[in-house]
């Protein structure tokens, strides 16, 4: 593994990066942090394994899609603002282009094989498992590290939800500032992202006076557009919990109106899953789809905006009070709680549901032993192990047949 460079690259190298990402990141937003943490962690050595850990850490607290918030933070300490611009750019593009391109064209595109659309989900399994034990070793190296992980991993198994993901990292903070309180050594991490406070704080400041002035702005002009724009701003800024969760309360935002019907929503949503990328590019097709307000290409790319803007504001905002708390003895030892509660959160998310909605049968076992094999034994690609698994599972009916 590459020691992790400090130094700067152009917005343009951030951006070619993050792009190859985003046409290839299948699985969803725990499969993102196993694709991130070997591309930046392994590859390229951008980042140390404990810095990236505590990105995570901080994103998992935030509202919002957290695989694109530690993608924003990657590009700004790469590259500062644009840096961040550019990594959001690259790994959302490829994803909101193909949610336009569907809702435009949806009745006469006839969708992906299934096969080809379960092959997708079983090469998250290798990914996601790449990423568990790699995270493991590192954040997890004794046993009180384990038994953390552990209860962290059977509480959300046996009590599911995105609250409480967020009471987990709570109690890990706090058990962690007691278990492991004098083993910190904060003089040997690097700051994640330099930043003025002070700037900081007026994206923090800008990010909460969008939440409180957009509805003012919509319900007085009586614009369309502006209401759009308030519905995805806030969905965005109130979510938590990733993509899936944002779905009920789109759903009573976009339909009740009758911007979209409800077949057309949930058809929508389905598409979402077959695309590599973050699952908050649902809201491309939302607008380019919707009647009511502004449609089309235009619409789709105003509600994109819209429900990534929070989540800008917020990590870039939330980063260097971040990076001087992580630096403080006590609050290291509760990350180091945290760093481990966040590997259960992962292990907990490979069983159900990556595990549960991939593997079938042995087949689906055999393909997905083989996606690990070729990732951690001869180091391929990510990409093309994620292309050639789905080949294979496209094949595999064919070939049963």
């Amino acid at each position: 593994m590459p020691s992790p460079t400090p130094g700067r690259d152009s917005a343009w190298t951030v951006f070619l990066v993050f792009l190859r990402l985003g046409l290839t990141s299948f699985g969803g937003p725990v499969a993102h942090l196993g694709y991130f943490r070997e591309e930046f962690v392994r590859r390229r050595g951008w980042m140390a394994e404990r810095s990236y850990a505590d990105l995570v850490a901080l994103c998992q607290f935030l509202p919002g899609p957290a695989s694109s918030q530690i993608g924003m933070g990657v590009g700004y300490a790469r590259a500062g603002f644009s840096g961040a611009l550019a990594a959001w750019a690259g790994f959302t593009l490829p994803s909101a282009l193909a949610m336009i391109l569907f809702a435009l064209g949806m009745q006469h595109w006839g969708g992906m094989p299934q096969g080809v659309l379960h092959g997708l989900k079983v090469v998250a399994v290798a990914v996601v498992a790449q990423a568990v034990w790699g995270m493991m070793r590192n954040l997890c190296p004794r046993l009180p590290h384990k038994a953390l992980m552990l209860a962290a991993a059977l509480f959300l198994l046996a009590l599911p939800s995105a609250w409480n993901q967020l009471f987990v990292i709570l109690a890990a903070a706090l058990v962690g500032r007691w278990l492991f309180a004098g083993q910190a050594t904060p003089e040997q991490l690097p700051a994640l992202a330099p930043m003025d406070r002070r700037i900081a704080l007026g994206l923090l400041v800008a990010c909460a006076l969008l939440m409180a002035g957009l509805p003012l702005l919509a319900s007085a002009s009586g614009s369309a557009t502006l209401a759009m724009i308030d519905v995805f701003y806030r969905a965005g800024a109130l979510v938590f919990g990733g993509g899936h969760v944002m779905l009920p309360l789109l759903q009573a935002e976009v339909v009740p109106p009758g911007w979209i019907d409800n077949d057309t929503f949930l058809a929508g949503y389905g598409a979402a899953q077959a695309v590599p990328g973050p699952l908050f590019t649902f809201a491309a097709f939302l607008g380019t789809a919707a009647t009511g307000p502004a449609s089309g290409w235009l619409g789709g790319m105003l509600a994109l905006v819209a429900i990534f803007v929070p989540a800008f504001l917020l990590v870039l905002g939330a980063l260097p009070f971040w990076d001087r708390l992580r630096m403080n003895l006590s609050a290291r030892a509760a990350l180091t709680g945290v760093n481990a509660a966040v590997v259960g959160v992962l292990l907990a998310a490979f069983y159900d549901p990556v595990w549960m909605s991939a593997i079938h049968g042995p087949a689906d076992l055999a393909l997905a032993a083989l996606a690990l094999l070729a990732l951690t034994r001869f180091k391929l690609p990510p990409w093309l192990v994620v292309v050639t698994t789905a080949a294979l599972a496209g094949l595999l009916p064919l070939i049963g047949g």
